[in-house]
């Protein structure tokens, strides 16, 4: 049977397409590693960012899944890798990038986990990876299985591990391999026996090479690591060389596909650059927005890029100026306290004029960065749908939506799961006593009001919204001052009874004051002269007053004087009224001064 022309240049055309184009294949999974906060050892600075990098450049390149971890201990490690290989299960090419600290022992590679000690070599057997446990997960892979690993830094933990065996071998970054498994590559930022660098930016010179090169559409993947070699040598001085070990067929392997056919439309450059833009502010942090600017480094959205980061910069300027404030804040009350010389307590308190004067510009800047921001994204013409969309009208619309110039409430009241966060959290700083029970009353807004004060922050304290609860999860600990009631102290996160020695009690200012010997008072005095006139057989005396009978006048008077206790509040200072005595509140039980407390006059 013979064909039509038609038909039969259309099969030519397909066996054609086929033949032409780069072998790829249907399902792509990727694993991302960064261990940055190890325990036992300085942390590193660059492998979260590297780790961001590279989940973004995956996702961009559309893997259908893409699993990011960070600071993972052994058993999450070991999890992790576990739940990746049932992934890989249908997978055509699966990839595992990762990116912290590998030591060679006795020839094999072993990847740290971030709550490694590694005190003896031989510990290295129970507390780390071994790298064939890695080449495990993307075994099931059918067409490509590639690890990469950014993990031949110089290693910490082999100065410090003693040796239980003389003769094992150490090595310096990680030792050659040899995989036995088709169809495998495997990937070192430094060649066997050398060290990689972490570079001068907040990411290493081989991420970066990676993400230019790696998922380029229709490069074969051998070809994207010559590239990163090249990149690396150049940005490095020829001092680190990446290597690749391991072997695939004839065919090309790419990890995306290049365009169908040679004839078909480019894309729109631009579209493909604000999707990127997009993606970085989602993830929103300088790693995202490092990782646009090496793959977009000109243009409208690298500058758009350039004042977010300067966003960023200006937010983490200001909380370490808060943090410093707050530093210099303490030492000038504690040197106070302890009574110190007048020379230092007059530099502490210069110190904390500056630091203050400092957190107020920083707070400053970092408005007119986050306004700059905001404008430049507000008047970007050519937002997304998905980052701009609106809901689609309806055919019989709201009030509201009929009447868009009117607004339903200046101070719209918050979901309650919302506020239980912002009051947990309030109360996890320690600006807030009260439950969290979702009611944004006055005394919760008396707490906002008190962590602006002591974070040195700007938050509205009528409404709260997902800001708010960002602001005060980014603190790590306490912000606002422990207040503790009359005859405690504070005592880390809690508050102590205070306990004073023998012969000292506990006066009104909370601290523990030496007694004093009895001595005869003013009234005692007369008492006594008026009992001695009395037997001398003065003029003045009156016969049926006894000896030792207060005179009127001076009964008046200790009757007045009361305890001798002086209570201060709004309201001016009065002595403490008879049967009356001083308990210490804070404001919100009662007492006198908001943000701390006071004593108040208890009568019962």
């Amino acid at each position: 049977m013979t064909l039509p022309p038609i038909l039969r240049g259309l099969l030519v055309a397909a066996v054609l397409l086929l033949i032409c184009q780069p072998a790829f294949a249907g399902k792509r999974v990727a694993l991302v590693v960064g261990d940055s906060a190890y325990q036992n050892v300085p942390p590193l600075r660059n492998p979260a960012n590297d780790a961001a990098m590279m989940e973004m450049t995956f996702r961009q390149a559309g893997f259908d899944v893409v699993d990011a971890r960070h600071d993972l201990s052994a058993q999450e490690t070991r999890q992790a890798l576990r739940q990746f290989a049932d992934s890989a299960q249908d997978a055509d090419i699966a990839v595992i990038y990762y990116a912290g600290h590998g030591v060679e022992v006795d020839g094999i590679n072993y990847l740290i986990p971030v709550d490694a000690r590694l005190e003896r070599d031989n510990d290295v057997f129970d507390e780390a990876l071994p790298l064939d446990r890695v080449l495990l997960a993307v075994e099931p892979a059918r067409q490509l299985r590639l690890v990469i690993l950014d993990a031949c830094r110089d290693n910490p933990f082999a100065k410090t591990m003693k040796r239980t065996v003389a003769s094992r071998a150490i090595g310096r970054g990680l030792a050659k391999v040899e995989p036995d498994s088709p169809n495998l590559l495997i990937a070192y930022s430094a060649k066997a026996g050398s060290t990689a660098q972490d570079g001068n930016g907040s990411n290493s010179p081989f991420t970066m090479a990676l993400a230019r090169h790696l998922t380029t559409p229709g490069l074969d993947i051998r070809k994207a690591f010559g590239f990163v070699r090249d990149d690396v040598l150049k940005n490095t001085g020829n001092q680190q060389e990446p290597f690749v070990y391991g072997s695939l067929g004839g065919e090309d392997v790419a990890l995306v596909p290049g365009s169908s056919s040679a004839q078909a439309p480019v894309a729109n450059a631009q579209a493909e650059t604000r999707r990127d833009y997009e993606l970085a502010l989602q993830i929103g942090n300088k790693a995202a927005f490092d990782a646009f600017l090496a793959q977009h480094p000109d243009g409208f959205y690298a500058s758009l890029t350039r004042l977010q980061l300067e966003k960023i910069a200006a937010e983490q300027a200001h909380a370490a100026a808060v943090e410093k404030a707050n530093q210099a804040e303490q030492e000038r009350a504690r040197l106070a306290a302890e009574g110190a010389q007048k020379e230092l307590q007059a530099k502490a308190e210069a110190d904390a004029r500056a630091a203050d004067q400092a957190r107020i510009a920083a707070e400053r800047a970092k408005q007119v960065a986050q306004q700059q921001a905001a404008d430049a994204e507000r008047k970007r013409p050519d937002k997304s749908p998905d980052s701009a969309s609106a809901p689609a009208p309806s055919a019989a619309p709201t009030p509201a939506a009929a009447a868009p110039n009117k607004v339903a409430s200046l101070n719209p009241s918050p979901p309650d799961d919302l506020t239980k966060s912002v009051q947990t959290e309030l109360r996890r700083v320690g600006c807030l006593t009260q439950p969290a029970d979702g009611n944004w009353n006055q005394s919760s807004q008396r707490s906002l009001s008190l962590f602006n004060r002591n974070a040195g922050t700007t938050l509205d304290v009528k409404t709260v919204n997902a800001d708010t609860l960002d602001t005060i999860k980014q603190k790590p600990s306490r912000v606002c001052p422990l207040a503790c009631e009359h005859g405690f102290k504070a005592d880390g996160d809690h508050c102590t009874r205070i306990a004073c020695a023998d012969g000292f009690f506990l006066n009104d200012d909370n601290e523990c004051e030496k007694r004093r010997a009895k001595t005869a008072t003013r009234d005692e005095g007369d008492h006594r002269g008026q009992g001695r006139s009395e037997r001398a057989g003065g003029s003045g005396a009156q016969p049926d007053i006894g000896y030792g009978t207060p005179k009127p006048q001076a009964t008046k008077r200790s009757q007045a004087s009361g305890s001798g206790q002086i209570v201060c509040d709004g309201a001016g200072c009065r002595p403490v009224a008879r049967g009356c005595h001083l308990e210490y509140r804070t404001f919100e039980q009662g007492g006198p001064h908001e943000g701390g407390g006071g004593n108040v006059q208890v009568c019962r």
